[in-house]
């Protein structure tokens, strides 16, 4: 392909196409260019090919690198589309979780306060009841011995006071017995004499 592009080239520089008939020249001494440029010519135009097969090859492999190299991008252009869409989806998994979070966040706060205002609550009733216990404390000190210490003591107090009541008893039933007796005594005295 090169080569009749090269001639085509060659044909035209020369001259030797042209429209219409052709028109043999007459052969003169001047009218032939003389050797030395056609020799001139005709390295020029292998130069020429030369350089145009070396563009043309240098230009393919460039052509095909980049071919290559596109592949390789739109290999990793798929990749990164991949990725993107993995993305996108943890992204909307993230949203997801963060709107359940949320979710739950708000449920526990609305418990928290549920359980502060219940918490308050039971801490009124327990300083309701501290407070009548303490009164109930104060009743039964003032109303009932504080010790079981105190009523042993008391108790101990009140037999030993029962047990001089029964001496006492039996003493005054002795006294009795014997003024019955006496008495007795001086009935029979009296009723002999």
């Amino acid at each position: 392909m090169i080569w009749s592009l090269c001639l085509l080239y060659l044909a035209g520089s020369l001259g030797a196409v042209h429209a219409g008939p052709v028109k043999r020249p007459q052969k003169t001494a001047n009218s032939f260019a003389p050797q030395e440029d056609v020799n001139v010519l005709m390295f020029g135009v292998i130069q020429l090919g030369e350089s145009l097969n070396h563009f043309y090859e240098s230009t393919e492999g460039k052509l095909t690198k980049i071919l290559h190299t596109l592949k390789q991008r739109e290999g990793t252009l798929m990749q990164i589309g991949e990725q993107t869409a993995q993305a996108a989806e943890v992204e909307g998994q993230i949203k997801g979780v963060i709107q359940l979070l949320q979710d739950q966040t708000f449920k526990q706060e609305i418990q928290t306060k549920i359980r502060e205002g219940q918490l308050a609550n039971i801490e009124r009733e327990e300083a309701v009841l501290q407070t009548k216990v303490k009164s109930l404390e104060a009743y039964l000190n003032s109303t009932f011995p504080t010790s079981i210490k105190e009523l042993q003591e008391r108790a101990a107090l009140n037999a030993s006071i029962l047990k001089g009541l029964l001496h006492l008893t039996q003493f005054q039933k002795q006294k009795i017995d014997n003024h019955a007796e006496q008495l007795s005594t001086l009935q029979r005295m009296s009723e002999a004499l």
